[in-house]
């Protein structure tokens, strides 16, 4: 199992939402709301504006799959979320030792 994560722009979400769902393996995610900032080093900021408008409202994404799935998931929201801009997001992947569904078995 793994664990696909994306942070990207809040626009992007619902164009998003419909090519996953669009992908027969798409387990579900969660959405959350998050602020953050881009790394000092990758803009340049000329003005107090640009400093106090770097820190900005953002969506992140959190995905558990399969691993067969995890690169196709990764490809699919780069291509949808990604403007060619400074702050489009990132998205990364980590290894999920174990996961259970909370749900009640049926017995």
């Amino acid at each position: 199992m793994m664990e696909v994560k994306a942070v990207i722009r809040p626009n992007k979400l619902a164009a998003l939402r419909v090519a996953l769902l669009d992908m027969p393996e798409f387990p579900g995610m969660t959405v959350a709301k998050v602020e953050g900032c881009s790394a000092s080093s990758k803009t340049n900021k000329s003005t107090i504006k640009d400093e106090l408008t770097d820190y900005s409202t953002k969506v992140r994404i959190e995905i558990v799959c399969n691993a067969e799935i995890a690169d196709a998931l990764m490809e699919k929201i780069v291509a949808v979320c990604q403007t060619g801009q400074i702050g489009d997001g990132v998205v990364w992947c980590t290894p999920v030792p174990k996961a259970f569904f909370i749900a009640k078995s049926a017995n």
